[in-house]
């Protein structure tokens, strides 16, 4: 049996205590992201279990997507990365 070594770190612990592991990830063929979706992968490029330009490779995102729901959860937190919400947080 072969096992995948990756680059950085397998899991990191959040503020709350928890562990966000590489196993919590949305798989990479991900079509529908919801929310919850989004907020992991924000939580682990911003506490560093992947790069950003990692997660864009893999889930096909472009920079600017990325930047735009790690801005939505900093500014807001995790509501503000409903499809439903987004004109309560955008600014006019």
């Amino acid at each position: 049996m072969y096992i995948r070594r990756v680059k950085g770190p397998v899991a990191v612990t959040l503020p709350d205590g928890s562990k966000l592991t590489r196993s919590d990830l949305p798989p990479p063929s991900t079509k529908r992201w919801v929310a919850r979706r989004k907020a992991i992968v924000v939580a682990a490029v911003d506490y560093g279990l992947m790069e950003p330009e990692e997660a864009c490779e893999l889930y096909s995102l472009s920079a600017e997507e990325l930047d735009l729901w790690r801005q939505a959860v900093r500014l807001y937190g995790a509501a503000a990365l409903r499809v439903t919400a987004i004109q309560k947080y955008r600014q006019p």
